[in-house]
């Protein structure tokens, strides 16, 4: 029973949350866009189940939160179904033709390109959690994202946000042909539609119905794979038909840490699940305390260890598998923890960028999905295929261009990926799916958010409006001003190098649904998103 464990009063701290959990009792989606929060619950109310609420409010973000996903991203899913934990790793490649010999002597990768574009891996992954575990159609799941697209849809305020932020970045590009599409679509006269502005996109509905129709085949083996080879032919781009016919997402196994008397569980690389993994095995060792000044420096420091150990191993394991129980053991946890001080280290760095948006679900009957999708950096690589609405990601952009990486570019090969579906268990039993986009932000995300449940007592509401910090290089930290002026003094005399950012939208944006043993579901969704917690 988590209501148990939840012993924070907000009155008594710097950052009372004044929003309350939402409770239901025969099922719940939550989400960051209220429409698609509604499209899953609609799946619900009409005989779905948690996987089919999940579907429907997965396509309804494609449509209403565009800045953070697309047909042409990636999906990853873990799916909670008769008392077992299933993951899919719905990831695409870099394409069979992709010429690696365009990567030499590049200091970066340039995000705007079609350089690193990979497979999408969205629309597959659909299509197998709908085969395995849905109770309704595809076509009926798409049906609400196929209708708000078509019609028109409302931009909320966070969403319109992003957009304006993507339509400077992308001014320059204007004119060039692989980008013409991006502008026709996405804008009008150059500009962005604005907070309340109604907007179509007519293409993605005939995609949605197309795919729907077909069961997702149309888009890997139909005429969107047809108009997609043809396009990145005439535009320089290395995606074939042969690669999108060749794709299957894959069915995984999670892996998990115990955590304060819980099992967290996250998926295998290519995703970055591990670095969670590793950063709550460390701080496992440690009492739990309450949060404060000495919470969050452990937190920050088994961070960057975490990442430290991780990020040369995280690749995909087709290629390159990582030692896993090695990393795991509680030998390895105890040899980076011995390595903690009280002071902030000062090296490395987790990276930046990213595009993501997060849904999780429950239905009546216990089973939960918790999912995550990507375009990767903001509307991906800018890229949208003619007539189709598909937008396609830049996800290649992780990969490293270290030639000794496990991670370096060669066709067919998937590259680290940074969005990571997290789920929490006890005793065998489903406790909740949880999550927080923002790239690298994820894994600093879930240790704070998981810190706040399990430790400080948090509700789910409270643990995703908390205040948060997010390492970003070296001893360099960026934090949320209403960590209150005592924090930042102590963190500093630690040697953290503070700096206080305003907006909240860079913590990321998460989501927690969690199931009482007597079935009844608390979610929260926090308020950097225009998110909502949705049941009946």
């Amino acid at each position: 029973d988590m209501g148990k464990i939840w012993t924070f009063d907000p009155l008594e701290q710097p950052f009372a949350s004044r929003r309350m959990p939402v409770y239901a009792k025969n099922g719940m989606v939550c989400t960051s866009q209220p429409l698609a929060a509604q499209a899953g619950l609609a799946a619900l109310q009409a005989g779905g189940n948690a996987v089919d609420a999940a579907i429907a409010a997965s396509a309804a973000l494609t449509v209403t939160e565009p800045t953070s996903s697309g047909l042409g991203g990636d999906l990853f899913a873990a799916v909670w179904h008769q008392g077992k934990l299933i993951g899919l790793n719905g990831s695409g490649a870099l394409p069979g033709e992709a010429d690696t010999g365009a990567w030499e002597g590049l200091s970066e990768i340039p995000e705007k390109s079609w350089l690193p574009v990979t497979v999408p891996g969205l629309p597959g992954a659909w299509a197998a959690l709908q085969k395995r575990f849905g109770a309704r159609s595809l076509r009926e799941n798409l049906q609400a994202a196929e209708d708000y697209a078509r019609d028109g849809f409302p931009v909320s305020p966070v969403v319109a946000l992003m957009w304006e932020r993507s339509a400077r970045r992308m001014e320059p590009l204007a004119g060039r042909p692989e980008f013409e599409e991006w502008f026709r679509v996405f804008t009008k006269d150059g500009k962005a539609p604005g907070s309340g502005n109604l907007w179509k996109l007519p293409d993605h509905a005939r995609t949605l119905r197309l795919m729907g129709e077909s069961e997702g085949q149309a888009f890997y083996q139909g005429e969107l794979a047809g108009q997609m080879d043809a396009f990145a032919r005439r535009t320089g781009g290395a995606l074939r038909r042969a690669d999108l016919e060749a794709y299957e997402p894959e069915w995984v196994t999670p892996l998990s840490v115990r955590f304060r008397g819980y099992d967290v569980w996250e998926l295998p690389p290519n995703g970055q699940g591990l670095v969670a993994l590793l950063a709550l095995q460390i701080l496992e060792g440690f009492a739990p305390e309450p949060w404060g000044e000495q919470s969050s420096h452990r937190q920050i420091e088994a961070v960057k260890l975490a990442f430290a150990a991780a990020k040369g191993q995280i690749a995909d394991p087709r290629f390159a598998p990582a030692p896993l129980e090695e990393l795991l053991s509680p030998a390895f946890a105890a040899s980076m923890r011995e390595r903690m001080g009280g002071r902030a280290a000062g090296a490395g760095s987790p990276g930046s960028s990213g595009g993501t948006a997060y849904v999780c679900t429950g239905d009546r009957e216990g089973n939960m999905v918790s999912l995550i999708q990507s375009s990767y950096d903001d509307f991906g690589a800018g890229i949208v295929v003619p007539g189709t609405g598909i937008n396609l990601q830049n996800r290649g952009c992780s990969f490293s261009l270290e030639r000794t990486s496990p991670n370096r570019p060669e066709p067919g090969k998937r590259p680290y990926h940074t969005i990571i579906p997290g789920f929490l268990t006890k005793d065998g039993a489903a406790v909740g799916a949880f999550g927080v986009i923002g790239a690298y932000m994820q894994p600093q995300g879930h240790v704070q958010v998981l810190a706040n449940l399990l430790e400080a007592g948090m509700d789910p509401q409270q643990a995703l409006d908390a205040p948060r910090w997010q390492w970003r290089q070296g001893a360099c930290v960026e934090a949320e001003p209403q960590m209150g002026e005592a924090w930042f003094r102590a963190l500093r005399d630690r040697g953290h190098q503070l700096t206080a950012v305003p907006d909240c939208y860079g913590m990321g944006r998460g989501q927690v649904l969690l199931r009482e043993a007597d079935g009844v579901y608390i979610g929260g969704t926090e308020a950097r998103a225009d998110g909502c917690a949705a049941g009946f």
